[in-house]
């Protein structure tokens, strides 16, 4: 198995990683009830996407 000749430093180990970081989730509004969604997924407060209504969310109880 190979070795390598020298160590490879700190800075080159992080610039080829660099591309490697999180990213956050693209948050954007409902258009039917405003509240904030990921793109391209269902809403789960009113169940709407694209346009029409894909399941009947159940209701929030308050204890």
């Amino acid at each position: 198995m190979a070795n390598p000749k020298y160590k490879t430093p700190r800075s080159k180990t992080r610039k080829r990683r660099s591309h490697l970081h999180l990213e956050l989730p693209n948050v954007v509004k409902c258009s039917k009830c405003g509240a904030p969604k990921q793109q391209h997924c269902v809403c789960r407060s009113c169940g709407d996407y694209n346009g029409r209504q894909v399941f009947n969310p159940k209701p929030v109880e308050e204890n």
